[in-house]
């Protein structure tokens, strides 16, 4: 367990506990927050964000109305957490804008420098070998499709509300996971950093994704 924001960490725990936004997950953004911040970015609203920023994930993956967002849903039980552990409302407030903004299809567009951090770890997260590796450990959790070779758009009229969820998790697959979604990453990326490192992740996913198609065709 990191040492830092014991008590954070402690609430969050009891939360995370789907697999691929479980703590795992949750480190690794943190980790990847921590190396993107500098003198310029208060730790005490970013830190604690990154910890908080995935608790309401399990009532989102796990609602058939598709009403829930986890983000939005997220920064009200954060600031729950954050006021019984002594911050102040200031902080607080300056915490859910980061938890808010950090959804991939989020209505809500980071403005502060703690928000984009958190956007960008989060979203980095999502691509490259470890967002291939989650993926499929969700395709596995949600008994999805290894590959479905369909026409995107077609797919999207078919099985994609309005909001972005897919309506029916079982026609899913993790290439179109890549297809429709987190190809896109890099045009939402924010720092310098983030863009840099964003481009060599997806290079090694259009590889993967390329090798994976040749593969299921029979052709290597």
């Amino acid at each position: 367990m990191i040492r830092e924001y014991q008590n954070i960490w402690k609430e969050a725990k009891k939360e995370l506990s789907t697999s691929a936004h479980g703590l795992d997950h949750t480190k690794r953004v943190y980790e990847l927050c921590k190396k993107m911040e500098d003198e310029n970015t208060n730790s005490d609203v970013l830190l604690p964000a990154a910890i908080l920023h995935d608790i309401a994930r399990y009532e989102e993956d796990n609602d058939d109305t598709g009403e829930v967002d986890h983000a939005i849903l997220g920064a009200d039980k954060a600031a729950k957490i954050l006021k019984e552990t002594g911050f102040e409302d200031r902080q607080i407030d300056k915490i859910k804008h980061c938890i808010k903004a950090h959804r991939f299809r989020s209505d809500e567009e980071p403005v502060t420098t703690e928000a984009k951090i958190l956007s960008d770890a989060d979203k980095l997260d999502a691509i490259g070998a470890v967002g291939v590796a989650r993926m499929f450990m969700l395709a596995g959790e949600f008994q999805e499709h290894l590959y479905r070779d369909v026409d995107p758009e077609e797919y999207v009229e078919e099985n994609m509300a309005k909001n972005g969820r897919v309506k029916d998790i079982s026609e899913h697959s993790p290439n179109l996971e890549y297809e429709l979604k987190l190809k896109k990453v890099p045009d939402k990326l924010y720092t310098e950093e983030a863009k840099k490192v964003g481009r060599q992740r997806l290079d090694y996913m259009d590889s993967f994704f390329d090798r994976l198609k040749k593969e299921i065709d029979g052709k290597i």
